[in-house]
């Protein structure tokens, strides 16, 4: 098991999926980890396990678009030397219409949520004296390889990923001068029970303890902008480049022919 350098980390959305990962692979003896999420029943579940390992582990039912609960959680939790902003909603994908709730719903979450993660850690960090490495701490908001490409199949969800995505490495270049360092996660497809629904291409899906490694590791090495799997990355770079009438045909299309192969899958699978 890898062992990081952090022993205070907190962690929102910690319940399941990518969250859950983070959190058992920051777990271990001498850690403490403080986990919220809205799911009380899931989240106790992932406590129990990052106990298991040795951590010391707190645990908030907190709602992230709560701004104030938020920064009572974040003010009291002592030490910090990694924050993880993770919390997020990802909707309903590849409807032909994104319905206004659903895209206010996504932006209160995924922005917002971030905001009131993030500001109140910055605030909290600014007050601790340097570690070792001459950093008061570290904070890390998980945006998605979509905040490089304006998705027509999830509008708010790509806007919000690539409004927190662009925020973090502003940020960074200002919080530096005072040992606080910022860090965009990037990643691209993981699979958790909401991409099990998902009838988008997802090229190079991974497991989430692999997007877990890889993100520990991008902030370790101290980049700014973690973005994963490569070959994806350069992909949504791409493609995202493209004039915007261009760039919507082409994805469009791509989402008709991974219907129709999902199609002939189960139809195949049926006959069987």
């Amino acid at each position: 098991m890898t062992t990081y350098p952090w022993r205070h980390v907190l962690i929102t959305g910690a319940a399941g999926g990518l969250g859950k990962a983070l959190a058992e692979a920051c777990a271990g003896p001498g850690a403490t980890l403080h986990l919220c999420d809205l799911q009380a029943e899931s989240l106790a579940e992932v406590a129990q396990l990052c106990a298991a390992r040795g951590a010391q582990v707190t645990q908030a039912v907190l709602d992230v678009s709560d701004a104030d609960g938020m920064s009572e959680w974040i003010s009291g939790a002592g030490p910090l030397d990694l924050v993880i902003a993770n919390a997020g909603v990802l909707g309903e994908i590849g409807a032909p219409f994104e319905c206004p709730e659903q895209a206010r719903r996504i932006l209160d979450t995924n922005v917002r949520g971030m905001f009131n993660t993030a500001l109140p850690a910055i605030a909290a960090m600014a007050k601790q004296a340097p570690g070792p490495d001459g950093l008061r701490g570290r904070i890390a908001v998980i945006s998605s390889i979509l905040a490089f490409v304006p998705a027509p199949m999830a509008p708010a969800y790509s806007a919000s990923k690539s409004a927190i995505q662009s925020w973090a490495e502003a940020m960074d270049g200002n919080e530096r001068a005072r040992g606080i360092r910022l860090h965009a996660v990037c990643p691209g497809y993981i699979r958790t029970e909401l991409s099990a629904a998902n009838t988008t291409p997802m090229p190079l899906i991974m497991r989430a303890s692999r997007a877990a490694r890889l993100t520990l590791e991008g902030i370790a090495a101290g980049r700014t902008r973690v973005a994963f799997p490569r070959r994806v990355h350069l992909g949504v770079r791409i493609i995202g480049a493209l004039p915007p009438d261009l760039r919507n045909a082409l994805i469009g299309w791509l989402q008709r022919w991974h219907v129709r192969r999902m199609k002939k899958a189960a139809a195949l699978s049926d006959q069987g």
